[in-house]
């Protein structure tokens, strides 16, 4: 009966202790506490003491500069991704690469034992060396709060060779540099630089270029250290959402791309051979190209909001003609590298519910030479009134044609179908498409706004919340909420790196830049737990309840002057895209062992000694020197020990001609000579044979 009672009382205990201890409150996740923190902001904070904030220079007396092919890179470059890095950071950093090879010619490639390569990891702050030092493991840090794709690829173009943009020759010229507003002992970081150590490629100043200072970097109190000369630009500089245009011209002309790897084709329809696009023989109808529909829409998606008439789309009319009625659009022939492709297009229905849109691929093969179509997607639905966004997965391999086919329905109709802006890559589609229209109104409303449910690949369900604020700012959130698929689903959450990108609706996909942030579920944290363990009821429009877990939010998405800079807002609408990928695979991504380490490579190419700053690169473990070219010279030789020119070339030619010319000449005074002396002797025989005794 003691031992009885003891457990009792020492139960009671027990429950006592546990009652009373603290328990873990579940806040959401600001990923940037409010603040739109820059690299330089970033570096700043930790007490870096960078070259221009955010480059490092290496023990050579000179320093690194564009000028010089001895700096570049090749068109595919070898990276490390440190197991130090963020799980967030690899993702992006991947995600950075698929922009580089959309846009320009530059690839990447997991390292292999080359003497050289970037080896990213996560260090104090955002920074890189310029250009490519050759030697051998190359440090670039993504560190910290540095995980946004505009900041990773800053620092791959220094690594690519480029200076910041403020620092050219001429940029006096577009900005006024406010010395007395520099920080004591940062004023070197806004030096320029003359001709000879930087070259900007003869391509225009760029205010909207990813490498340039914002207005207050290194700034000693609250007044803009950079005026730019056109103040409407004051509060574009800076940007880190992407690649500008003329960033990517820049880059192009220094690694001589005249393509890019991943895009395929744009097709805004606003020249009238319309793309090589062509109408079928084997329809009825026709699709046309024209400037608007009476019944919609009333201008072309290119041009919206901007000029009525100016603009044009395809459009198939389906308010004459009979039911079945069939207009076919075929695209030009395409040749696919990758094996898969996204097809994104604007789509308007003015027609009936029953019109058909249809997207096929006419494949081209061996076996099938004039073509086999096959049926990707069928849309059809209530005329809506508006510009509607699609993508489409294609998936194809082999030589192919896009096919667009219009077909009439049974029921009335006042308008038909109208597409533009088309725009194909092999990339992957995003995962959902979120269209908010009446923006205006949504903004002055300063409530949150949520999307429909959203599912994941792996079968998680979410949701993305929007809160415009009073200064017209965005902030984001995305919550896990409850669905279908959580009692077969792993919790916490793990590794699913979720993003959420405003899309920039310029018509030409290259061009856009649009603005993205990236989250990555860690199983540690509990706000990643299944929501009806962390969660609060909420409840869809149609009355529905379900679990909300907490926020993860990004207080400072965009400001109002970055959404005004660029085409994110068309016809009072915004389309937010969102894409949920597993990377867990990422958890590992350093090599372990390679078959050349790098202390081997580098010291295997140091002893082969190529000459006159050619590269030397292991070949099947064996030293090869590529040799340096220029626009009028380039080395030869096993080691580059021989130069050669376009006079030494001429020089060559010249020498070449006259050499064929005097052999020429010798033959010709040979062959006379032998022809006179053959002649001789002929009249030398007759005149014999005609002599007469006397």
């Amino acid at each position: 009966m003691d031992l009885w009672l003891f457990y009792v009382l020492l139960s009671g205990v027990i429950l006592q202790i546990v009652c009373c201890l603290p328990v873990q409150e579940l806040q959401e996740r600001n990923e940037d506490s409010g603040i739109d923190q820059d690299i330089f902001d970033i570096n700043e904070a930790l007490g870096l003491n960078l070259f221009e904030g955010d480059i490092k220079l290496d023990e050579r007396p000179e320093r690194n500069s564009i000028i010089g092919n001895e700096y570049r890179w090749p068109h595919t470059i070898p990276y490390v991704l440190e197991d130090s890095l963020d799980m967030n950071a690899k993702g992006l950093i991947l995600n950075a690469f698929e922009q580089y090879r959309l846009k320009s010619c530059i690839d990447f490639k997991p390292w292999e034992g080359e003497a050289n390569y970037i080896s990213v990891f996560k260090g104090s702050g955002c920074w890189s060396s310029v250009g490519n030092r050759r030697k051998g493991r190359q440090e670039l840090s993504i560190g910290a709060n540095c995980d946004r794709i505009g900041t990773i690829e800053h620092e791959f173009l220094h690594a690519l060779g480029f200076w910041h943009e403020q620092s050219r020759s001429d940029r006096d010229d577009y900005v006024t540099i406010m010395r007395d507003r520099i920080q004591e002992g940062k004023e070197g970081n806004f030096n320029k630089y003359d001709d000879k150590r930087s070259d900007f490629l003869n391509v225009p100043y760029d205010y909207n270029s990813v490498m340039h200072y914002s207005k207050n970097a290194f700034r000693n109190g609250t007044e803009p250290t950079i005026v730019t000369n056109i103040p409407a630009f004051i509060d574009v500089i800076g940007q880190r959402m992407d690649f500008s245009e003329y960033d990517i011209r820049k880059l192009s002309r220094l690694y001589n791309c005249t393509s890019s790897l991943s895009f395929m084709e744009t097709c805004s329809f606003e020249f009238e051979n319309v793309c090589g696009m062509i109408q079928s023989t084997e329809d009825n109808a026709d699709w046309q190209r024209i400037t608007q529909v009476p019944s919609g829409p009333q201008t072309d998606h290119t041009y919206v909001g901007i000029c009525q008439e100016t603009g044009y789309l395809m459009h198939f009319n389906t308010s004459a003609g009979s039911v079945s009625d069939r207009a076919v659009l075929e695209s030009r022939f395409l040749y696919p590298k990758r094996g898969f492709q996204c097809l994104q297009f604007y789509y308007y229905n003015s027609g009936s519910e029953s019109d058909q849109l249809n997207v096929l691929v006419k494949e081209y093969t061996d076996a099938s030479p004039n073509g086999t179509q096959r049926l990707v997607k069928t849309i059809q639905g209530s005329p809506a009134g508006y510009w509607e966004l699609h993508h489409v997965s294609l998936n194809v391999a082999s030589k192919f044609r896009v096919v667009f086919e219009g077909i009439k329905g049974p029921d009335g109709s006042n308008g038909g179908l109208s597409i533009d802006d088309i725009n194909l890559s092999e990339t992957q589609c995003p995962h959902h498409v979120w269209h908010i229209r009446n923006f205006t109104q949504v903004v002055s409303s300063a409530t949150t706004q949520y999307s429909p449910p959203f599912y994941s690949p792996k079968g998680y369900a979410f949701q993305i919340g929007l809160l415009p604020t009073s200064s017209f700012n965005l902030h984001i959130h995305l919550h896990l909420i409850s669905g279908a698929n959580d009692d077969r689903l792993q919790w916490p959450c793990a590794w699913q790196q979720a993003t959420v990108l405003l899309l920039d609706q310029h018509p030409d996909i290259r061009q856009r830049m649009s603005n993205q942030r990236s989250i990555t579920t860690d199983p540690s944290q509990l706000v990643y737990d299944r929501p009806d363990n962390v969660g609060m009821v909420a409840t869809f429009p149609n009355g529905t309840e379900f679990m909300r877990g907490p926020a993860t939010e990004f207080s400072s998405f965009i400001t109002q002057q970055r959404l005004e800079s660029r085409e994110f807002v068309k016809e009072d609408s915004i389309f937010i895209l969102t894409t949920v990928e597993d990377i867990s695979h990422l958890i590992s991504t350093q090599p372990n062992s390679t078959a050349v380490t790098p202390t081997t490579a580098t010291s295997v190419c140091e002893a082969y000694g190529c000459q006159n700053g050619g590269i030397c690169i292991l070949e099947e473990g064996k030293p090869v020197c590529r040799c340096p070219v220029g626009a009028d010279w380039w080395y030869v030789g096993e080691k580059c020990e021989q130069k050669g020119s376009t006079q030494d070339t001429v020089v060559i030619a010249v020498a070449s001609s006259l050499s064929i010319f005097a052999v020429m000449l010798i033959i010709t005074i040979v062959t006379t000579s032998c022809i006179k002396k053959k002649y001789r002797k002929k009249m030398e025989s007759l005149g014999l044979q005609n002599k007469t005794p006397l």
